[in-house]
């Protein structure tokens, strides 16, 4: 058995602005363009280990979710010997009775109004930080910084650990 969080957000062409060092009596640009476009990255992840699994899906839905679960656990190996406890938020998408959950995942939802229990929510910043002051033109541009920035995430357990395994969570003596 093993126990991972799972969360979703939305990222578009709406530029993410940071501050920036700049030398003294200058002034720093960041071009951006206001696009409301976005896509969804469905962020799955293990903080005991700080195991990763990432899925860029163009909408929230309950059957985009069903899909979402069943890559999820065709990755893991759920099954009917390899149970997975996925700990999600309330949304109504996951909640849905046409929501088709694949054999040994086992869904355990998180009370009403507490993202600050969800360690997958500390995913967001770490993806959005590749965005920061940087101009995307087209929603293929923002997969591709996605889809690389997911990549290198995955590789670092270290950091995703960190950020995501509180102190109260559950050790996964599975690791």
């Amino acid at each position: 058995m093993e126990l991972w969080a799972q969360d979703e957000a939305r990222l578009g062409l709406i530029p993410v602005v940071r501050r920036v060092w700049a030398a003294r009596g200058e002034r720093p640009l960041a071009l951006g363009q206001r696009r409301y476009q976005w896509l969804y990255l469905y962020g799955f992840v293990r903080p005991g280990s700080g195991e990763v699994q990432w899925l860029i899906l163009p909408e929230v839905d309950t059957d985009i979710f069903s899909l979402a679960l069943k890559h999820f656990a065709e990755a893991v190996g759920a099954g009917p010997y390899k149970r997975i406890v996925l700990v999600l938020d309330g949304a109504g998408w996951h909640a849905s009775k046409h929501l088709v959950v694949p054999e040994g995942i086992h869904l355990v939802f998180l009370p009403a109004y507490s993202p600050e229990l969800q360690p997958a929510e500390h995913l967001w910043p770490l993806v959005r930080e590749s965005m920061a002051n940087r101009r995307i033109e087209t929603l293929e541009e923002l997969e591709d910084l996605i889809a690389e920035r997911c990549r290198a995430l995955a590789a670092n357990k270290e950091t995703i650990r960190s950020s995501t395994f509180f102190h109260w969570w559950p050790i996964d003596y599975a690791n």
